[in-house]
């Protein structure tokens, strides 16, 4: 199942895209990873593998040690659908931390590979270990498109902080060495709460926050908008569909930050974006989008 944020129109005709066209497969998986998906409860308030780097230890992530910091043209995999192909090759992998247990993070590490950790922030999910720790006020509108989820109040930081912090404790038990927090604009869609971009500048830098006092990296997640005054606070970036939009240009500010731009297009093909994405830095591949093991990569 896909946890990915597209304004629903969109939605709606890249899956007629997709039905009608399909994809081969070059890479798959074959059912879901059987390793432990549970998360312990809130409190109460590029060519082939990159060489292994030393982990962090447990009491450096703990203590807000130093983290990962990847940089422009790094290969990556987005997988967060099905059985984690872990062969593929390459440096970045971003999996359900849900989804995924720690032996699988440790697979992938002894691959030489860094792992980033899919985490929901911006939505409820009914499907997850956690949904009875969210109060039903902050629970606003469904989501469209995407079955069991209804968007969050943002601007309750108080009562989403221990929430958070208990799912990224999850990832960095489970040895991830960043976060990617989806649905950080939430401000633009129709949430059933009046969020002003002040709300989401809020919400986002206190996510990043969250990862850096454990060590880990964080990535902002589409957002483009809020690039310039978000750029400072995150890592790297994950993105769909800039080409698609005509919108890559407003990810060089990581490029010139040196931070990575993981970016996927669904819709088009290589030919049609990857010399732009060569151009501007980033590290762009298609992808299906259930997001399974399949990948075309620019390059």
């Amino acid at each position: 199942m896909n946890r990915r944020q597209r304004p629903y129109a969109v939605l709606a005709a890249l899956l007629l895209f997709a039905a009608a066209a399909g994809c081969s497969a070059t890479e798959s998986g074959d059912g879901p990873d059987d390793g432990d998906g549970d998360i312990p409860a809130p409190a109460a308030s590029g060519t082939g593998p990159a060489p292994p780097a030393p982990a962090a230890s447990g009491d450096a992530r703990r203590a807000g040690g130093p983290h990962w910091q990847p940089r422009p043209g790094l290969r990556w995999q987005w997988q967060l659908d099905g059985k984690v192909d872990t062969s593929v090759g390459v440096p970045v992998y971003d999996i359900d931390g849900f989804e995924n247990s720690a032996r699988t993070v440790k697979e992938l590490h002894d691959r030489g590979a860094k792992v980033i950790c899919y985490v929901n922030a911006g939505a409820w999910e009914d499907f997850r270990a956690d949904q009875k720790a969210f109060p039903k006020r902050l629970l606003g509108e469904r989501n469209k498109g995407w079955k069991g989820e209804k968007w969050l109040d943002i601007r309750r930081l108080d009562e989403l902080r221990p929430i958070m912090a208990a799912r990224f404790d999850m990832c960095r038990e489970k040895g991830f060495d960043a976060v990617e927090p989806d649905l950080t604009e939430g401000y633009r869609n129709r949430t059933g709460f009046p969020l002003s971009a002040e709300d989401q500048l809020a919400f986002n830098r206190m996510l990043a926050r969250l990862a850096h006092d454990r060590g880990m990296a964080v990535g902002l997640k589409n957002d483009l908008d809020q690039i310039p005054a978000l750029v400072g606070d995150f890592d790297f970036a994950v993105n769909e569909q800039c080409a698609e939009f005509e919108e890559c240009e407003k990810l060089t500010p990581f490029v010139k930050s040196g931070k990575a731009v993981f970016h996927v297009e669904y819709a088009l093909e290589p030919k049609e974006f990857c010399a732009t994405a060569q151009r501007l830095g980033l590290s762009s591949m298609r992808k299906k989008l259930e997001l399974d093991a399949w990948r075309e990569p620019c390059g």
